[in-house]
C-alpha cells in the first residue's frame, strides 16, 4: 500500500488538499502506467486502487480522469476505468505525429538558433552520455530520465510553449510502447543516433536533423511493432515507416 495520508472516511476529504492528493495518485499511476506495471487493457478498480493509496474516491476519480484525457486509460460505460490498449495502428499514428511536431520544433529551434538552446542541449546529450541503458530487464530509471531530457531539450528552442507540450505529450505516450518491450535486444546505437542529431543541429542543417530524428523514431517503431503478438499487429505499417523515413 502506498501510503499518502490517514483516511477514516471519504468526508475527511474535505478537510485536506485536493490537489494535492490528487497530484500524488495521478503522478504515481502515471509512472506506473508508463513503466508497465498496469497491463494494456487490465481493469482499474477503484476500491483496489482506494486501499493501495489509502484515500477516498475523489482523488483517485480525478487523477484517473486526468490520465484518460491524456490517453494513458480508457472508460467504458458502465466498467469504469482500464489502461489504454497497446496497437500498431495507434503506434504507428504516434511516429506520424511525432515526425510532424518535432521536425517542426527542430526546424523553428534552429532558425530560432541561440546559445541557451545549444548549451541545453549540449548538456542533455552529456548528461545521457554518461549514463548506460541496461537492456536486460534492469531498473532504468535514471536513463529514462535522461533520455526523456535531451529530446525535451531537442526541441526546446523552438519558442513555442504549444510545440513543446505536444511534444512531451507524444514522447509519453509513445514511451509507454517502446518500455513495454525494453528488454528486447537490439543491435542499434541509440547513443549515436542522439550525437548525429546533436550535430546537425549544432552545424545548423535542420533539414539532416529532422531526417536523422525520424530515422531514430522509425528504428525504434520497427522494433516495438516486432515484438507484439501478432494478432496485434496490423499487416499495414508502411504510414510510419514512410513517415519515419524506414
Amino acid at each position: 500500500m502506498v501510503k499518502l495520508r490517514a483516511v477514516d472516511e471519504d468526508a475527511s476529504e474535505a478537510t485536506e488538499r485536493p490537489g494535492s492528493l490528487t497530484g500524488s495518485v495521478y503522478q504515481q499511476l502515471r509512472a506506473d502506467l508508463l513503466e508497465g506495471r498496469y497491463k494494456p487493457g487490465e481493469k482499474l478498480r477503484a476500491e483496489v486502487l482506494r486501499k493501495r493509496f489509502d484515500i477516498g474516491s475523489s482523488p483517485i476519480r480525478e487523477a484517473l480522469n486526468r490520465l484518460l484525457a491524456e490517453g494513458f486509460v480508457s472508460l467504458e460505460d458502465q466498467k469504469g476505468f482500464r489502461v489504454a490498449e497497446v496497437s500498431d495502428q495507434e503506434l504507428r499514428e504516434l511516429v506520424e505525429t511525432r515526425c510532424l511536431i518535432d521536425g517542426a520544433a527542430i526546424q523553428a529551434s534552429v532558425a530560432h538558433y541561440d546559445t541557451a538552446w545549444e548549451e541545453r542541449l549540449v548538456l542533455a546529450l552529456h548528461r545521457l552520455s554518461r549514463v548506460t541503458r541496461d537492456t536486460s530487464g534492469h531498473d532504468n530509471r535514471e536513463w529514462e530520465r535522461l533520455h526523456r531530457a535531451f529530446h525535451v531539450a531537442l526541441v526546446s528552442g523552438c519558442h513555442s510553449r504549444w510545440l513543446c507540450r505536444i511534444s512531451e505529450q507524444l514522447f509519453d505516450n509513445a514511451e509507454r510502447y517502446r518500455l513495454l518491450v525494453s528488454a528486447v535486444t537490439s543491435e542499434r546505437n541509440e547513443l549515436e543516433e542522439h550525437q548525429a542529431i546533436t550535430e546537425a543541429c549544432l552545424d545548423r542543417r535542420a533539414d539532416d536533423a529532422v531526417r536523422l530524428l525520424e530515422e531514430h523514431y522509425g528504428r525504434t517503431y520497427r522494433m516495438v511493432a516486432g515484438s507484439f503478438e501478432p494478432t496485434t499487429v496490423s499487416a499495414s505499417a508502411g504510414g510510419a515507416r514512410r513517415a519515419a523515413g524506414a
